[in-house]
Parts: C-alpha cells; sequence; structure tokens
C-alpha cells in the first residue's frame, strides 16, 4: 500500500493515483476553450442579430457542471484506487487494570461524598459496561500498591474487590504501574496469544513513596500497556492530618505525562458527574481498536454525489427552459 500525494489515503493500487493529473490538464483545457469561445463571439459585430439567434445562459451553471465532472473525475480515481481507512471496532477481548488511589488525600469531601466513595462508585459502573469477555484486574495505590483482584470476567467478584479498598497511607504511582503490569500477565490465555491490555489509573495527588513513575511509564510502553490517568479531586481540596489543614490538588502534570509516555490518554475530573463523563470516554478508548479496511464504496458515493450535481446542471445549461 503506498499512501496518496495531498493528505489523501493510502491504497492497493499505487498507479491509479497518477491519473490525478488529468484533472489539473481538464481544467487547463476548459479555461482555455471558455477563453477561445469568448474570442470567436467578440467577432460577431452584428450583436443585434447575434442576440436574437442566441439565447444567454448564466455562465455560473457551466462552471458548475464542469466543477462537478471534474470533482467526479478525481473522486472516481481515489475509488478506483482503492483507498484504505481505519473504522473503530468492538473488542472481543482485552485485559483492562483498573487502579484506584486509596491514599489518605481520597478522604477529602471536595467531591461528594468523598473522593474515595466517588472513585469506587464510578469505577464499577465503568467496569459494568464493559464487555462481559473482557478480564478485568483491579489494584489499589498506596505507599504498597496491591492487586486487589486479578484478571477476571466474573464481574461481582471484582466490584467486590472495588468496594474493599480502603484508605492507606502513601502514593506509590510507579510502584502501582508496575502492580499493574504484573496483573497484566496474570490474566488468562497464556503468553503466546495475549489479549490487548490497557491500565486505567485515577489519583488525586502526587507520588510520595517508591520509584519514579516516569521509569514505570517506560516499562508500561515497553511492553505496549499503554496508562490512561485520570487526575480526580479539585484545586482547592483539603483534608485534616494530625489537626493540620493540607491542600490535596491533584498532579495534573505528572499523570498527563505518563499518560503521553505510554501513547494514551489523560483527563481531568473534579466532580462524580465529570468522572462518569471521563470513564465514559475511557470506555470508547479501550473498548475499540483501530482496524484497517478498504473504503472504496466512501469513495464511490462522493463520485455518484458529483456525478448528480453534473448531470443536472448541464441539463440546466442545454435545456431551453420557457
Amino acid at each position: 500500500m503506498t499512501p496518496l500525494f495531498l493528505g489523501l489515503p493510502e491504497v492497493k493500487s499505487p498507479w491509479v493515483p497518477w491519473l490525478l493529473l488529468l484533472v489539473p490538464v481538464l481544467l487547463v483545457f476548459y479555461i482555455w476553450a471558455s477563453h477561445r469561445s469568448r474570442s470567436t463571439a467578440m467577432r460577431f459585430t452584428n450583436t443585434a442579430i447575434l442576440g436574437a439567434v442566441m439565447s444567454k445562459q448564466p455562465q455560473w451553471k457551466r462552471h458548475i457542471a464542469v466543477a462537478a465532472a471534474l470533482l467526479c473525475v478525481a473522486t472516481t480515481t481515489v475509488a478506483w484506487a482503492r483507498p484504505m481507512g481505519i473504522e473503530q471496532v468492538p473488542r472481543n477481548r482485552a485485559t483492562i487494570v483498573v487502579a484506584i488511589d486509596s491514599s489518605l488525600s481520597m478522604k477529602a469531601d471536595d467531591v461528594s461524598p468523598t473522593r474515595l466513595a466517588a472513585a469506587k462508585a464510578k469505577a464499577k459502573d465503568f467496569i459494568n459496561s464493559l464487555p462481559t469477555g473482557f478480564n478485568v484486574a483491579v489494584v489499589s495505590i498506596s505507599e504498597h500498591p496491591e492487586i486487589r483482584m486479578p484478571p477476571s470476567t466474573d464481574r461481582p467478584t471484582v466490584l467486590r474487590a472495588v468496594d474493599g479498598i480502603e484508605l492507606q497511607d502513601g502514593t506509590a504511582l510507579g510502584g502501582a504501574i508496575d502492580k499493574s503490569l504484573e496483573a497484566v500477565k496474570m490474566a488468562p490465555g497464556g503468553s503466546k496469544n495475549p489479549a490487548p491490555a490497557a491500565i486505567v489509573m485515577l489519583s488525586d495527588g502526587d507520588n510520595t513513596q517508591g520509584g519514579s513513575p516516569l521509569v514505570a511509564a517506560n516499562r508500561a510502553a515497553a511492553a505496549k500497556v499503554p496508562v490512561y490517568t485520570i487526575a480526580f479531586g479539585t484545586e482547592t481540596g483539603y483534608v485534616d492530618l494530625n489537626g493540620q489543614r493540607e491542600r490535596v490538588a491533584p498532579d495534573t502534570k505528572l499523570l498527563s505525562t505518563v499518560a503521553d509516555r505510554t501513547h494514551a490518554k489523560s483527563w481531568t475530573a473534579d466532580s462524580a458527574d465529570k468522572l462518569q463523563e471521563v470513564y465514559q470516554q475511557v470506555h470508547s478508548s479501550v473498548g475499540y481498536e483501530p482496524v484497517r479496511k478498504e473504503v472504496t464504496a466512501t469513495w464511490a458515493f462522493y463520485a455518484f454525489c458529483f456525478a448528480v450535481v453534473s448531470g443536472l446542471a448541464t441539463l440546466s445549461v442545454a435545456v431551453r427552459w420557457p
């Protein structure tokens, strides 16, 4: 397959697009012929007789007919070349690791009733929305990240694992990514034909423990496991720790960088409703895969439309209306 020039799609017949060069040639010929026709008409000195024997036709109708005809030639040529496109197709199987921050900052109540309660509720909705053939694992993010549930299609058990997440000290995002990669390897099916995998990580704060999240993100990228990140909470959120009020704004920059390193997307959510919208977008990202397919029919439809316009415009010019 060879990409076409001028930003057009890749095609299966790379020699056909060269026929598109006929389009500018035909356009130049039309301009030349129109100019020559006007020059010839100017030689007819008796304009009274000329007006009597020839009916005037709006020039714009003829221009539309020619333009549509040239576009029909161009789109027909592209269709003949058998262009390729990308279609989002639902996945039949996948391994999704849902990682949820359970550090003490998640008890902040800037998101009702608390960040952790809202995160767990929306994560469960997200898990229920996934296809039944998807294996889902659960990882809690704290000072010592844990695999709460290895990959499984048993939804009730997975949901109970989410319910069991409780507040703990610390936030080790790098360790959470590594634990999530371990969970991916636990998915049934073996290493010969592994299902596509993705990590969906929700966190509300800075990395306070363990190794670098960016180094762990590099390991995820090497394993071709995208890490989709959600920065959860408001900039004004706070918690009371040992009598001290501490702000716990989400580290959006770090989480965005982690996602970028793994060729994934990042989002922010400052409310439960916004988090639900984000999880719906995550579903669109992990629930579908881009598949290359031939899109000849689409370009043939474009050619048909231009042919109809050209035909109607030509009839309008050719037929003398009463």
